[in-house]
């Protein structure tokens, strides 16, 4: 860029001419164009060349002419004679102290280089020792080197023989911390980590016999072997942890913790201890439950509430009630705490084994509580009181029977029994009092009504009764000890009635009858599984309703005269002459009658049997009012028919029955 400056420069910088030659650089001052210089010196003259080359240099094109006039327009900022003829100069100069500098410079570096040149040799002299000190030691370390190397081989497969023996160490024995809690569990309570780590055991012993099944069968045996030791100490250690639990188990409320359900669950796998642990349990609280059902009893409950049962042995149902009601409690309870207890085990049978723990648990009170149901069945409270206590009983045998089902054979049978036995009295009470019935049998009151003796009966059943509806006892078995009471009672009772009536006359005895049956029929209306009975007795009213009906009939025909002309109306026959001429069947005759018939015809009411005023019910009374008077009707009719009769020969026969049937039918109804 210098160089480009100075040429840049040069015509500034041409020496003067001598003064003579003034008139030849003329136009070379006044830059003449090519065309006006002579002909002769156009080729040589060097100013002309110059001029020539400048003009016809292109600064647009010339990049390197460009960036020199740049340069120089950084120093040269002012264009004057002096300075345009020190421009040379100048440029010179700064070239020069570029120049300098730049020699300045690569002086420093040409110092670093050497110094690293003589960094480098001492590098390269220390790695030339340093090779000849390997090679010299590897030539005396080769043994050791191939040493080492088999050393690391073998290494890696001790190594790998280290492993594999971990990972089945791991997965065939038991780590010290595992042992450590097999070990604590002999001193110490059985905690959830006993479970773990019996069952890491219990594992260990199924997969060891894979190993059987390989070349390895003596370590398989062996570990088989060592497992199956663990196993039996622990549940050795279990059982006897399990069996002191159950053991404190003797309040009449326990509460069975869930390290007891595990180890349950746990000696399913073992039969034996599993029904020892079982019976241990049983027999804690079968001690709690008799303990408690003798203070419930005799003290009460805490602070004397609830009172104590035996201070309700003057009511013998409530007495009764409150020892199977405790029982029933405490059945429930139990039940609920060995379902706690074997809540985890799956074993099959689990619903059996409850029930007969819950029947060994729930049979020693058994004996109190036959002995106090006995005294109080054989006391003999009354018919009703027993029916009620054998109803009790029958409900607490079928709803203990659906808790712990019929495995519990004492409880249910001891119940049972006392059920049987209460029931046997009961029903010979009844025959008790039936045999007094028919021992001293009373005469029908005046009125005909139902004797003190019926009236007492009934009302003994109507409470025998209306307790039966109210038992919960299941349906079939209500139904079945229904039709047994109405035997033991109605029929002896039927029995007496007759022939407590078999003396009376007819009219009197069906009276009797109809009011008694009458009074049953009432009182077992109110009451189911009675329709059987129902419609027996209403059969035996209607029958007694028909004899009644007849009386009347035949009394009403009495009082009236018609009787004696009915009943030969019905006797006589068409061969034996004309009706008229019967004696006693003239017109006269009959006129008389027909006028007491007309008093009776104004007045039906004044004629009924005194029986029919004794009647209790006002529906049956009008029911043979009814039909009799049908009767006397139809015995109208047939005397109207036989005197209206052309063959009768009797004269002006609408003189003699003025009214027709329909008449006498209509002024009766």
């Amino acid at each position: 860029m210098a160089a480009a400056v100075v040429a840049a420069a040069a015509p500034e910088e041409q020496p003067r001419e001598p003064p003579g030659t003034g008139v030849a650089s003329a136009p070379a001052a006044g830059f003449p164009s090519p065309s006006q210089a002579p002909a002769g010196t156009s080729g040589s003259n060097p100013l002309s060349r110059k001029l020539r080359k400048v003009l016809e240099t292109r600064l647009e094109a010339d990049k390197e002419m460009l960036e020199a006039l740049k340069a120089l327009s950084v120093f040269f900022v002012e264009n004057s004679l002096r300075t345009r003829r020190n421009l040379r100069g100048d440029i010179e100069h700064r070239s020069l102290a570029i120049n300098e500098e730049f020699v300045c410079i690569f002086k420093q570096v040409k110092e670093e280089l050497e110094s690293i040149n003589e960094d480098v040799q001492i590098m390269s002299n220390c790695c030339q020792e340093m090779t000849s000190h390997l090679k010299a030691a590897k030539e005396q370390t080769q043994d050791l080197i191939v040493k080492t190397t088999k050393l690391q081989a073998e290494s890696q497969r001790l190594e790998l023989k280290a492993q594999v023996a971990g990972a089945f160490i791991a997965e065939f024995q038991l780590s010290p911390e595992e042992m450590s809690v097999l070990r604590g569990a002999r001193d110490g309570p059985i905690t959830e980590g006993f479970f773990k780590v019996l069952g890491r055991v219990k594992q260990i012993h199924s997969d060891v016999k894979i190993l059987l099944r390989t070349n390895q069968q003596r370590s398989g045996l062996e570990i088989m072997e060592q497992m199956a030791l663990l196993q039996e100490t622990s549940y050795e250690q279990l059982y006897r942890w399990a069996q002191g639990e159950c053991r404190a188990l003797t309040q009449e409320s326990c509460d069975v913790s869930p390290v007891l359900a595990q180890a349950m669950e746990a000696l399913q796998d073992r039969p034996v201890l599993y029904k020892y642990t079982l019976d241990e349990f049983g027999t804690a609280r079968r001690s709690a439950v008799v303990r408690g059902f003798i203070d419930a009893l005799t003290r009460g409950g805490p602070g004397g509430t609830p009172r104590p049962i035996e201070m309700h042995s003057h009511d013998p149902l409530r007495y009764v009630g409150d020892m199977l009601a405790w029982l029933h409690q405490a059945t429930a309870s139990e039940k609920e705490h060995l379902e706690a207890m074997l809540k985890l085990v799956t074993a099959e049978g689990v619903e059996e084994t409850m029930q007969e723990v819950v029947g060994h648990i729930t049979e020693g009170v058994c004996r109190p509580l036959k002995v106090r149901i006995e005294q109080v069945i054989v006391a003999e409270p009354g018919a009703v009181l027993l029916y009620k206590i054998s109803n009790l009983l029958k409900f607490y045998h079928h709803t203990i029977s659906n808790i712990v089902g019929n495995s519990a054979a004492m409880l249910l049978t001891t119940i049972e029994e006392m059920h049987l036995l209460s029931k046997k009295i009961f029903f010979n009470s009844l025959s008790l009092h039936a045999s007094k019935l028919m021992d001293k049998i009373e005469l029908p009151p005046a009125d005909l009504g139902p004797s003190s003796a019926l009236n007492q009966t009934l009302i003994l059943l109507r409470e025998i009764l209306a307790s039966h509806n109210s038992c919960v006892v299941p349906v079939d078995t209500r139904q079945a000890d229904f039709v047994q009471v109405l035997s033991c009672v109605l029929d002896p009772l039927l029995q007496t009635c007759t022939m407590s009536a078999s003396n009376l006359g007819s009219a009197d005895m069906a009276t009797f009858m109809v009011n008694s049956l009458h009074m049953m029929k009432t009182t077992l209306a109110l009451f189911e599984f009675t329709d059987k009975r129902l419609e027996m007795l209403q059969y035996q009213i209607e029958a007694h309703l028909d004899t009644l009906i007849n009386e009347e009939a035949a009394f009403v025909l009495a009082r009236t005269g018609l009787s004696y002309i009915y009943s030969i109306v019905q006797q006589h026959k068409p061969e034996q002459g004309p009706l008229a001429n019967v004696p006693s069947m003239d017109s006269t005759s009959l006129k008389a009658a027909m006028v007491q018939f007309d008093r009776y015809l104004s007045a039906p009411d004044s004629l009924l049997m005194p029986q029919i005023n004794f009647l209790l019910s006002a529906s049956v009374k009008q029911q043979i009012i009814k039909q009799s008077t049908e009767l006397v009707c139809r015995a109208y009719s047939e005397v109207y028919s036989a005197v209206m009769h052309p063959d009768n020969e009797y004269k002006d026969p609408e003189t003699i029955l003025q009214r027709s049937p329909h008449q006498v039918q209509a002024l009766l109804s």
